[in-house]
């Protein structure tokens, strides 16, 4: 433990030194130093640390508790709440699902007191909840976002935060008007790996940002939203009307209710469900405010099971150059059709002199140095001179040159890992009640919601229309 609380002060201070500084040289030194560290005994190290906290000179105050509310109470929702516990000062009161199974599963779980319901609206009305967590399908994220600031809570609203791009201003207006603390889903906007790729980015080793890669791919059912079924869904134990909510009226259907993801008409596929999330650490690696381009393929390849929604998706996006960035390249892609058995998350920044190649929550960080001379030979148009004009040559270059011949050399490849058990999740839902308790920032607000998943979304309606869609990301507007 003592290990590496060390080694974390020491990154923290190389890392502040960097971005003050903005020097190459002395980044390399000090991470070389850190690593060294590391290599002293990094399993020890790795095994024994506890979660580190991102706000962790916020002291949470014992006389100030936090009442929970969980509205969906599924997959996510379990995820959510379970990890929202572990944040001391929290406390669940009640829990809200349209699927009475779940309602059962919420008492055997969190207590037989917990109060449950099937109307959301009860929750909002109890005055002994603070906040609520909103882990429904995607298409009521935004009546229930407003519905709960109305009403005086504080939201944690899954990702994406809106079905339609057209939804997410309302959300950001009753934001602003309420002044309730609201905070979007996606666990990357606070995880040590991103938080740590965005002040490399600042510091200049990488050279000038030219282009990211990102994918997050996935091959069995389960990760393809082939989610389990009850064998007691019915009309009876299943609220199927409510859950239709704005969405056309269609007979109960158990598939449409457990794997509400395969659906248009309730979910954004995977370009909401994934993309997103690549998205959110792309916007808080390079401190932007989203693409003005966004083109895409998708298709339907292998889980034709009566969904709608697309297996993969392929998409570019055009950063324009801005106040927090020079201009780059996004290429993205979801494939729930993987072939190769890997899945996984994967996003490399790429710069003119090295690149970041993140996993989820480690990186590694390789850098180059280009020598100034050009060189000479191999696939080059000096092997078709003449023989008397590559002499001549030869002459002119060593008087220019002398006997460098070009090319460029790789710097030690430098690895990072954050600690084992770390958590991004409980990091983000820190920052969640910290910004409650006392006013602490909030990076994944309303606005940067939109920004992520206007762009998301928008990979939908490329495919759809065939064609580029045009977005103002400092006005987040189709145009």
């Amino acid at each position: 433990m003592l290990v590496w609380m060390k080694l974390m002060k020491l990154s923290s201070s190389f890392f502040l030194h960097l971005s003050m500084k903005n020097n190459r040289r002395n980044f390399l030194r000090s991470v070389g130093a850190v690593a060294g560290a590391m290599a002293v005994a990094p399993s020890q190290a790795l095994q024994s640390e506890q979660v580190t906290l991102l706000r962790s000179g916020i002291k949470n105050s014992s006389n100030d508790k936090i009442r929970l509310g969980l509205i969906g109470a599924g997959i996510i929702g379990h995820y959510d709440t379970d990890t929202a516990l572990k944040v001391p000062g929290t406390e669940l009161v009640a829990a809200c699902d349209l699927y009475s199974g779940r309602l059962a599963y919420a008492k055997e779980k969190w207590g037989k007191d917990l109060f449950t319901t099937r109307d959301y609206r009860e929750i909002l009305n109890r005055k002994d909840i603070d906040a609520v967590l909103i882990c429904t399908p995607d298409h009521w994220h935004q009546r229930i976002a407003i519905d709960a600031m109305n009403a005086g809570k504080h939201v944690y609203c899954e990702k994406p935060m809106v079905q339609k791009i057209e939804q997410g201003m309302a959300i950001i207006e009753t934001q602003k008007r309420t002044g309730k603390v609201f905070q979007v889903g996606s666990q990357r906007a606070s995880a040590q790996a991103i938080l740590e790729a965005n002040k490399i980015l600042k510091s200049g080793t990488i050279g000038e940002l030219t282009y990211i890669q990102a994918f997050c791919d996935r091959t069995d059912a389960r990760g393809a939203w082939q989610y389990s079924i009850p064998r007691d869904a019915s009309p009876e134990t299943v609220d199927f009307d409510t859950f239709l909510g704005y969405a056309p009226k269609v007979p109960f259907d158990a598939k449409r209710f457990f794997r509400w993801r395969n659906y248009k008409d309730y979910g954004t596929g995977a370009a909401g469900d994934l993309i997103v999330h690549l998205l959110t650490s792309i916007h808080v690696i390079t401190g932007s405010l989203g693409p003005s381009r966004i083109f895409s393929l998708a298709d339907l390849k292998l889980w034709k099971d009566g969904r709608d929604a697309y297996d993969v998706v392929n998409a570019l996006m055009d950063y324009k150059a801005s106040p927090q960035h020079n201009s780059f390249q996004v290429a993205t892609r979801v494939n729930l059709t993987d072939g190769e058995g890997k899945g996984g998350f994967g996003l490399k920044v790429i710069g003119t002199e090295g690149v970041i190649d993140i996993g989820w929550n480690d990186f590694t960080l390789k850098t180059l140095k280009r020598k100034a001379a050009p060189g000479y030979g191999g696939y080059d148009s000096f092997t078709s001179f003449s023989a008397k004009e590559k002499e001549e040559f030869k002459k002119w270059y060593a008087s220019e040159y002398g006997t460098d011949m070009g090319g460029y050399s790789f710097d030690k490849e430098m690895k990072f890992a954050s600690p084992n058990g770390y958590d991004d999740r409980l990091d983000h839902l820190t920052v969640f009640f910290n910004g409650i308790r006392t006013g602490s920032p909030i990076v994944e607000d309303a606005s940067f919601g939109l920004r992520t998943a206007a762009p998301s979304i928008a990979c939908n309606l490329s495919m759809e229309l065939g064609k580029p869609i045009a977005w103002d990301p400092v006005n987040m507007k189709l145009l």
